[in-house]
């Protein structure tokens, strides 16, 4: 069997959070020739390239990224041993790495992870973003999969799986007041404020194409890409806010909100997007698997 040097993985963790090799010799107060034979020599015991060499610098390889968990899962342990010695006992962990699109509903990405969530041996790093931002993140194995309410384009170079995790109606909300007003959709809507999402949304594209079949124009009184911030600016009861009902359910649920027209015709997607990755995180087989075996995260709701 290959030998695995602990000092190699040690050079090596340090490699890859430096992405530098030149960086990381003067920290370890080496020679970068030296290092980047430790790195080869590493290299050869795994039979795999850990890094892409680039002008720009190094990028781990999808081979590199699974390393790079085991080794600091092993430098973990390491540490564990002197605080057991020290009687301060830790316990060892899998990372989930998560790319949330910013625009997704929290409550959302809370009942999609709510399973690993409350596992001791599990540890979730969420990162959040634009989607472009976050499939450069996937492609680069710096997380395991991406959060989003629209699926991937599959190209040459980029092999992504876009699972359909759930599908809602979008409705319009606001405080109780708003309905004893008791407005009609979509002819009664005309200079009737309201929260959308911004134009990028497919949501608010297709409400727009049903107000504009009926003629009318409501009184946009705010563009909002957080749907934190659009469950928050309803609470204000200034306008009726468009959304998910997942995105407001607390609030619907305490009667701080309520649901003024359900809105059928406009369906907010939620996909969770994969690579085809030769050592893919068993994690994601189980959230995802969860929503193929009919158990959804999000159920829709009846009135």
């Amino acid at each position: 069997m290959p030998f695995l040097n602990y000092h190699h993985l040690r050079y090596f963790r340090l490699i890859a959070r430096d992405l530098n090799l030149t960086r990381a010799a003067k920290k370890l107060n080496l020679s970068a020739p030296a290092l980047s034979l430790q790195l080869k020599q590493l290299e050869e015991s795994l039979g795999h390239p850990l890094f892409e060499r680039r002008r720009s610098g190094l990028l781990l390889t999808e081979a590199g990224r699974i390393a790079l968990d085991y080794a600091e899962a092993i430098g973990r342990t390491g540490e564990e041993l002197v605080d057991v010695m020290q009687h301060r006992p830790r316990g060892g962990r899998q990372v989930l790495r998560v790319g949330a699109v910013a625009t997704l509903s929290r409550n959302f990405q809370l009942e999609f992870l709510r399973p690993v969530l409350h596992r001791d041996d599990v540890e979730v790093v969420i990162r959040s973003g634009g989607f472009p931002e976050l499939l450069l993140l996937l492609h680069s194995h710096q997380v395991d999969l991406v959060l989003s309410n629209q699926p991937a384009r599959r190209g040459s170079e980029t092999h992504w799986h876009s699972h359909l995790l759930a599908e809602q109606p979008v409705s319009l909300v606001g405080t109780p007041l708003w309905k004893k007003k008791k407005l009609r959709f979509p002819e009664g809507m005309k200079d009737v404020p309201v929260i959308l999402p911004s134009q990028e949304s497919n949501t608010r594209a297709g409400f727009e194409r049903l107000l504009a079949s009926a003629g009318v124009r409501p009184r946009i009184v705010a563009e909002v890409d957080d749907m934190a911030m659009i469950r928050l600016l309803a609470r204000e009861g200034e306008a009726l806010a468009l959304v998910p009902l997942v995105v407001v359910q607390s609030e619907i649920q305490e009667g701080i909100l309520v649901e003024t027209h359900r809105i059928p015709q406009v369906q907010e997607t939620f996909y969770a997007v994969t690579p085809s990755r030769r050592f893919p995180n068993p994690l994601v087989g189980e959230l995802v698997h969860r929503i193929a075996d009919k158990k959804p995260v999000v159920k829709k709701r009846r009135t």
